[in-house]
């Protein structure tokens, strides 16, 4: 099994690593965050981490990530909340209790399941593993979230929800 590794630079005095790594890479879930985190896999100026440490600006954190798994992303007839939908993207009212994206134990039964069903067109949009997906909502909250029907409604989406 190979991994990739990925460098980045941080400047956010103040804040936790775990929370400022669950916001800059989208592509990881908080859970694989915490994973990598406790399997030392995420290094801080060349040394293991903790989730809690408070950055003091200019670190440099590297992670390596495992290969990973192939996820085959199948449609799913699974009723879906629509609350808005044009060209462009979907506002779907997320219920409580619904992962988000297919990973290691929730390969089926999710939101992207669902909206590959409503949306054909969608794998490949934002990439094979959260085709579409704005942001993210947790397993056990509920919510409105924004699925991108394109590359660029996802670039602007994404570009105006970053804070």
């Amino acid at each position: 099994m190979s991994s990739q590794t990925r460098t980045l630079q941080l400047d956010t005095p103040g804040q936790r690593l775990d929370k400022v790594l669950t916001e800059q890479l989208a592509d990881l879930s908080r859970t694989q965050i915490q994973r990598l985190l406790k399997e030392e896999q995420i290094l801080v100026n060349g040394r293991p981490a903790k989730a809690n440490l408070k950055l003091e600006g200019g670190e440099q954190v590297t992670i390596t990530l495992p290969e990973p798994e192939e996820t085959e992303l199948l449609p799913e007839e699974i009723p879906l909340d629509i609350r808005y939908e044009d060209d462009d993207m979907l506002v779907i009212n997320k219920p409580a209790g619904m992962v988000v994206h297919p990973a290691v134990g929730h390969s089926s039964g999710t939101l992207v399941n669902a909206v590959l069903a409503h949306c054909p067109d969608l794998p490949g949009i934002g990439g094979e593993k959260r085709p579409g997906i704005v942001h993210r909502l947790d397993k056990e909250t509920s919510g409105l979230i924004v699925v991108a029907k394109n590359e660029a409604a996802l670039r602007h989406l994404q570009a105006n929800s970053q804070t």
